[in-house]
């Protein structure tokens, strides 16, 4: 008996999920314009603080997830091709793969850059500017800034946390997760100032230290989760903590199929949307019908608009790994 596949093609997503793509789609253009003046505000305020430069670098590598999503979603409207017979669904795994592994570079570096200067001892110091006419010290400028770019990406980041869920994307829920962590960012860096100004030279080192710190475990936690998504790891919902429902509700479904006997999937992760792979052993072979099977095909393509591929084939018995999981569900 053949397999029924159903081809990857360019289908309508529904409304409500449409409508949620496009409001991330703005928000994360919103985010790219408020880090261009975060970013622009940031270096004019410098000066010596360690602190600052590390705040300046982590506001520099959170362009990437924003402009990482919104080529990963232009690329995934391309349609399925002889070339790329299941779309192009992977490019939002590649996208998050790119920025979890920049993140771990400048991570790392940042900490050994800013750890050799609380080993040298270097002793950082902010001096004054003008400003009309009245010498200001250039800690108080700094401390402003930090305290005003430091709010909208908190804001942007709980607005997308909210969107990643329905979506299930991961691109943008690294980023979300990012920008309502970036108090954090301003907090240590706005201490490290505050500890120059009262003279104590190692709480620059520190807070930098501090911020590099939770740019190296973003990129850890992100490279973890972009590289099982890849290897073909049972999909998970987008915190990466549980495994997705879909994999239950994909087999509870194939188990309840009246003319099969037992049924289990392998469920792929394809970046936003899931390729099933369906076995089902029928009661006895002459029920695997043609139209049997393919309408079971199109019921699980209705379980959920994330489902965009999927191949049923009836077997005489399940593949051994779901075996195993057959037996742990009902175990339980």
């Amino acid at each position: 008996m053949s397999a029924q596949h159903h081809p990857v093609d360019d289908e309508q997503l529904p409304p409500e999920i449409t409508r949620a793509l496009t409001r991330a789609v703005r928000l994360e253009w919103l985010t790219i314009g408020t880090l261009a003046v975060t970013v622009t505000l940031v270096f004019l305020v410098l000066g010596n603080s360690q602190a600052m430069k590390t705040a300046w670098v982590e506001d520099l590598l959170s362009f990437i997830p924003p402009i990482a999503f919104l080529v990963g979603v232009r690329i995934t409207r391309r349609p399925a091709t002889a070339k790329h017979p299941f779309g192009h669904h992977r490019s939002v795994g590649m996208a998050h793969l790119v920025s979890a592994t920049a993140l771990l570079v400048m991570g790392t570096y940042l900490i050994v850059d800013s750890g050799s200067k609380l080993i040298t001892a270097e002793h950082p110091s902010i001096g004054g500017i003008q400003l009309f006419g009245t010498t200001v010290w250039l800690g108080w400028l700094m401390i402003g800034v930090l305290v005003v770019t430091g709010i909208p990406p908190v804001v942007l980041g709980r607005m997308k946390l909210k969107l990643a869920t329905p979506l299930h994307n991961k691109v943008l829920f690294a980023d979300a997760d990012m920008n309502k962590a970036d108090w954090m960012t301003s907090a240590a860096a706005t201490t490290g100032v505050i500890g120059i100004g009262l003279g104590w030279w190692w709480a620059d080192a520190v807070a930098a230290i501090v911020i590099a710190v939770s740019i190296l475990r973003d990129g850890i936690t992100n490279l973890r989760a972009a590289v099982a998504g890849l290897a073909d790891a049972r999909p998970t919902t987008v915190d990466n903590k549980e495994p997705h429902p879909l994999n239950a509700d994909v087999d509870a479904f194939l188990r309840q199929l009246e003319w099969a006997r037992v049924g289990a999937a392998r469920v792929r992760d394809e970046g936003q949307v899931f390729q099933v792979e369906g076995f089902v052993v029928p009661r006895t072979p002459d029920l695997a019908t043609p139209d049997r099977l393919d309408a079971a095909r199109k019921q699980l393509l209705a379980l959920d608009w994330k489902i965009r591929d999927v191949v049923l084939i009836p077997v005489n018995t399940l593949p051994r790994v779901l075996e195993a999981e057959e037996f742990e569900g009902h175990s339980h």
